[in-house]
């Protein structure tokens, strides 16, 4: 075995080039970080969570009744591990539901389509149904041109490309533009309804649902709708015949007054640095048309037998090791800016910050956003997670994943562990987010990485955050 690791790890050394500054681990703290993986790589501990979690609890949509219990069941898991501290932190929150859809073509025939409600959307009047003639757009571009009051009466669709597929997801964005702004458009110029393609990159008749975004605090007043990419394309297609095309939607999605959600933050206690914390961790919420497994029941599972691997250490690491499932990620974040409030007085002593939401695909890059004079210490861990795959990435890279951009806008040290994500939007937001497309080896790798990573950094002698930095965070 240590013959392969060895010559894996000279094939993945052979294609970066490290600091050039040394940093020597401590030779246990290196021997225990390799013993780490190996026993990560035997262990089916993450894949137990992330089937418990999925088959128990099921979806979670933030601040419903599945929420609540996804957070008594992430509670009683912490307290059947091994950490010194497990605690539930409220915030309170806007709940918003679902509720009904129908959507079909009524000309120049009948269609049923397959569409989903994004989140903040609102509902047809009275909760019947809305029928009208369909203005096409080729790309959110065109929507945002329209002219105050132009589709009065009409429903918006709003067409695009199916977003390219790559490792690391970079085509999201841009296609979510559609999601996210082109309501605010439809409504400005009277529509009754938008429906725009699904924002993935799978060409199964599942829609991607998703948050729009809101507009000075307000959501849509009207439908806000998704419909898969096979039917996006079959309507393009209609519009290019030249027929007059009609559209039916029935929703009833809306707002429910305020409800409580919360993070779950367990904790194990470090035994020289105890108020010095590492924190990881990944999101407990989800969306309702699948079962979460891979947004974000993975990043919860991975990190959790991560922490739990290293707590039935001998000895307790030098720092504090905390993970959080954080509460609302889908729904804006809402509980990581919950957490950054809530723990604004110990921004400071969190001397890293990583987070697990990119789906179970194995890991091929560290990537982190630390002090200068720390990058040599981030470029010994990496050498020792090397023969996982695992290719050194940036050193400036902002990140560290959507639940830890508060805390890394207040200075916190981030880190990276990238998977690859060739097939993440393929599955993201839609029916398929479902526990057989978890690869329990990829889940293991995953959990490798993450210990040895963590565990370093609970170890290290090494400052991550400049004094200065540290002062600004204080402020």
């Amino acid at each position: 075995m240590k013959s392969i690791i060895a010559t894996a790890a000279a094939l993945v050394l052979a294609g970066h080039a490290f600091a050039q500054d040394s940093f020597e681990l401590d030779p246990a703290q290196a021997a225990t970080a390799e013993a780490l993986v190996e026993q990560a790589l035997e262990s089916d501990l993450a894949w137990s969570i992330v089937e418990s979690l999925t088959t128990e609890v099921g979806p979670r949509m933030p601040g419903s009744e599945a929420e609540v219990r996804a957070r008594a069941w992430g509670e009683a898991l912490g307290q059947s591990l091994s950490f010194d501290r497990v605690v539930i932190e409220p915030f309170t929150m806007p709940f918003w539901d679902r509720g009904e859809l129908e959507i079909s073509i009524t000309s120049p025939y009948t269609q049923a389509l397959h569409g989903s409600a994004l989140g903040g959307s609102g509902a047809s009047p009275r909760s019947g149904p809305v029928e009208s003639d369909v203005v096409y757009f080729r790309d959110i571009d065109a929507l945002t041109a329209v002219a105050d009051g132009s589709l009065e009466g009409k429903i918006a669709f709003v067409d695009g490309d199916a977003m390219v597929a790559t490792q690391t997801g970079a085509g999201y964005g841009p296609a979510n533009n559609r999601r996210r702004i082109g309501w605010q458009h439809a409504e400005r110029a009277g529509a009754d309804a938008i429906v725009v393609r699904s924002v993935g990159s799978d060409f199964h008749r599942n829609p991607h649902t998703g948050m729009i975004s809101s507009m000075d605090g307000e959501w849509a007043s009207i439908p806000v709708i998704a419909i898969s990419n096979p039917d996006a394309d079959h309507l393009r297609r209609l519009h290019h015949t030249g027929a007059p095309l009609a559209m039916q939607i029935r929703a009833t999605a809306g707002w429910h007054g305020d409800v409580t959600s919360g993070n779950v933050v367990m904790d194990i206690v470090g035994s020289e640095l105890p108020d010095e914390i590492v924190l990881i961790g990944g999101h407990l919420d989800s969306w309702d048309l699948g079962t979460g497994a891979i947004d974000d029941g993975a990043g919860v599972a991975i990190t959790v037998a991560a922490a739990e691997l290293i707590a039935r250490l001998p000895e307790r690491p030098r720092r504090t090791i905390r993970v959080v499932m954080f509460g609302a990620e889908e729904v804006g974040l809402l509980g990581a800016r919950a957490y950054a409030e809530q723990h604004a007085d110990e921004v400071a002593n969190h001397v890293m910050a990583t987070e697990s939401d990119f789906g179970a695909g194995r890991i091929w890059q560290l990537a982190s956003n630390v002090d200068e004079g720390a990058n040599p210490a981030i470029d010994a861990i990496g050498r020792i997670i090397a023969p996982l795959g695992i290719l050194r990435g940036g050193s400036n890279v902002p990140g560290g994943g959507p639940d830890i951009i508060p805390l890394a806008m207040l200075g916190v040290p981030t880190v990276r562990l990238n998977q690859d994500g060739m097939d993440y939007f393929d599955l993201h937001h839609t029916p398929d987010d479902t526990l057989d497309k978890i690869d329990p080896e990829a889940l293991a790798q995953n959990v490798a990485a993450y210990a040895a990573l963590v565990y370093l950094a609970a170890n290290m002698d090494v400052e991550f955050r400049t004094p200065a930095e540290e002062t600004a965070a204080d402020e």
